[in-house]
């Protein structure tokens, strides 16, 4: 068996966990050898994986993306590369239902842009290790006894498996058609220190360390292979210097794991009881019941399984319990459906980063940033945000947060009621959301939208923050529109909108803010009225809840949601928490409903609204009396006492 002998290599998506692995085990073992990793530094990068590298004289990190053709060319040719380890994808499952065109871009086309840069420097590049995946052979039956061998037909399930298959393909052609020396592998699952918690076992590690129960995909029958990372890395070492061209390898185990078994196994570690800390939730649109491959290929040219599953799960345990804030906050990954276009400290932790310590030694630079002569043009923000209502109190607050997340957005100029307007500010902005939190909620209350129909028809038609009515009511139900025409604007809005996929609309309720100057804040309102009634309901704490329409915007969520927090709360409730706090000589006196029916044109509606979809997608979302005394009235607190 001949052994290939690399001099400089790319290694691609090395900021990641596997490919991490595998450039510190390079770096490590084969001075000679000059290792290049290009990572654009997305949500599941962190250069803190490649410290071990860093003083190494034969290590240099660039960031960049692998879908910039002229950067790869550069890299290509100035660093006079001969060998490719290409890692980079966006691999995560989930995620890929609910953003499946990201997958297309990173795993096809950037595959595509490196085998293209390949073929252009001729006979330069001697080899071309394309990284996959055990799910592009799609399910295995569950009474199979063999493994699916590389020669097997390739039938993925899912939209990232499907991408991932699409890119082997090109591998495939560019071999067969252009003589590009290229070799593929396909792996089970991989665990281990500096994995992104949006995996099962981190997950359900860093949920164990905060106490949380582990979230589990349908029943949890479903069976799994999971190799440790060194084990991995050290398979990818022996596939670089023994692995044939044009052939493919499995890198897996026999050894199989039901998903429930592993949550067990990891509330064993903590002296948890697994019955109580082990919650079933809703399953993914598609979820492969078993992968199983066939290893043998891979032990014959000398590679092997070393470490055990009780070994690697316990120095895994170990590694998180002494790096808990590794990846910064990471609740948007601990949910049970992450849908994310990228999870929280994504764009924000590539210039922390930059300065954190891979700086270089004496004569060599370690984190490369090429300049613009080098590389393609900017890469465009992840998102941009198109807000409506800019004068208007919710869309003044909705700025003011992009402004402090570091979200590009621009306030639209165009009139709702004009179509034209709308499309010119749409093309001018190019947004990846539209927020529209524009609308006449009445001057100065709802009464004001009974004598003027028109308008109120006219502005609120497209409005995106309707409210529903009825005590209990769910986001399914039919709401209850008799009491207002302001309302019944609302629910024609709503139903117009349920024909679109594409739109996420949040339903406000009794708005509340820590700013008690502001006469749209209902705390505010309350508190100049003479006499007020007294009956619970659901209302929204904008502090809190604002920056919960941000990610649902980033999960790319959809359909209708109650937008309160959870409970109800009277009037008298919040008044006596305002005398309690704010100022202990406030009185008030109540009057029934018949008698505000006296004194009002519209009806209003008090009803709860079920937020139990809501804190099933954001757990941590506080209910109604805890989010005020947070959010509102502990900042504004007056009273010593309180």
């Amino acid at each position: 068996m001949s052994t290939y002998t690399p001099k400089n290599i790319l290694v691609t998506g090395a900021a990641g966990f596997i490919a991490s692995h595998v450039a510190n085990r390079l770096v490590r073992n084969y001075p000679e050898y000059k290792i290049i990793v290009l990572d654009k530094l997305d949500y599941c990068s962190n250069l803190k994986n490649l410290f071990p590298s860093n003083s190494s004289p034969n290590f240099k990190c660039v960031k960049g993306d692998i879908g910039s053709a002229d950067l790869v060319n550069y890299l290509l040719i100035t660093e006079n590369i001969d060998t490719i380890m290409h890692f980079a994808s966006q691999s995560h499952g989930d995620n890929s239902f609910g953003n499946s065109f990201e997958f297309t871009k990173n795993n096809i086309y950037g595959t595509h842009v490196l085998l293209e840069a390949c073929k252009v420097t001729g006979s330069q590049i001697r080899r071309f290790i394309h990284v996959s995946t055990d799910e592009v052979y799609g399910e295995t039956d569950e009474d199979a006894v063999v493994g699916n061998h590389e020669a097997s037909q390739l039938l993925p399930t899912n939209p990232y498996s499907a991408t991932k298959a699409g890119a082997e393909m090109l591998v495939m052609a560019y071999g067969r058609s252009y003589g590009l020396p290229v070799i593929t592998t396909r792996g089970n699952n991989v665990y281990g220190p500096n994995q992104f918690p949006e995996k099962l076992i981190p997950k359900f590690i860093l949920l164990a360390l905060r106490g949380q129960t582990l979230p589990i995909h349908g029943d949890g029958s479903n069976v799994r292979s999971y190799l440790y990372c060194e084990d991995v890395a050290e398979a990818f070492e022996v596939v670089l210097h023994k692995g044939e061209v044009g052939h493919v390898y499995n890198i897996g185990t026999k050894k199989e794991r039901r998903v429930i078994d592993v949550a067990r196994d990891i509330c064993k570690l903590f002296n948890m009881d697994a019955d109580k800390s082990i919650e079933f939730v809703e399953n993914r649109p598609f979820n492969d019941q078993r992968y199983f491959l066939d290893d043998e290929k891979l032990k014959n040219i000398g590679w092997a399984e070393r470490t055990t599953w009780e070994d690697g799960l316990r120095k895994t345990m170990e590694w998180y319990i002494s790096n808990p804030d590794w990846w910064g906050d990471v609740s948007g990954a601990l949910i049970p459906h992450p849908r994310m276009l990228m999870m929280p400290g994504g764009a924000e932790r590539v210039s922390e980063q930059s300065e954190s310590g891979l700086s270089g030694n004496d004569n060599q630079t370690k984190l490369l940033v090429p300049d613009a002569k080098n590389s393609a043009s900017p890469q465009k923000p992840a998102f941009k945000f198109l807000i409506y209502g800019r004068t208007g109190w919710l869309g003044g607050l909705l700025g003011k947060l992009c402004e402090k997340q570091g979200i590009p957005y621009e306030y639209g100029k165009g009139r709702l009621q004009d179509r034209a307007s709308l499309l010119a500010d749409i093309a001018a902005v190019k947004p990846t959301h539209v927020f529209n939190a524009a609308g006449v909620t009445g001057r100065p209350n709802v009464d004001w939208c009974e004598s003027h129909k028109t308008e109120t028809i006219r502005t609120n038609y497209d409005a995106a923050h309707p409210e529903g009515s009825g005590i209990g009511f769910k986001e399914e139900d039919t709401p209850n529109i008799a009491g207002s025409y302001y309302s019944k604007t609302k629910s024609m809005v709503e139903d117009l909108l349920k024909e679109f996929d594409n739109v996420c609309t949040l339903r406000v309720r009794m708005p509340i803010s820590s700013d008690l100057e502001n006469p749209r804040n209902f705390i505010t309102k309350i508190s100049w009225y003479n006499k007020v009634v007294n009956i619970p309901n659901s209302m929204t704490v904008l502090d809190e809840l604002l920056p919960i329409s941000i990610e649902m915007a980033k999960r790319n969520l959809r359909g209708i949601w109650n937008f309160t927090n959870p409970g109800v709360i009277s009037h008298n409730e919040i008044l006596e928490m305002y005398k309690k706090y704010i100022n202990r000589e406030f009185t008030w006196s109540n009057f029934t409903l018949e008698e505000q029916a006296k004194v009002i044109v519209a009806a209003r509606s008090n009803n709860e609204m079920d937020a139990s979809k809501l804190k099933k997608e954001f757990p941590e979302l506080l209910s109604i009396e805890e989010s005020l005394i947070k959010y509102v009235f502990e900042p504004n607190k007056k009273n010593s006492a309180a």
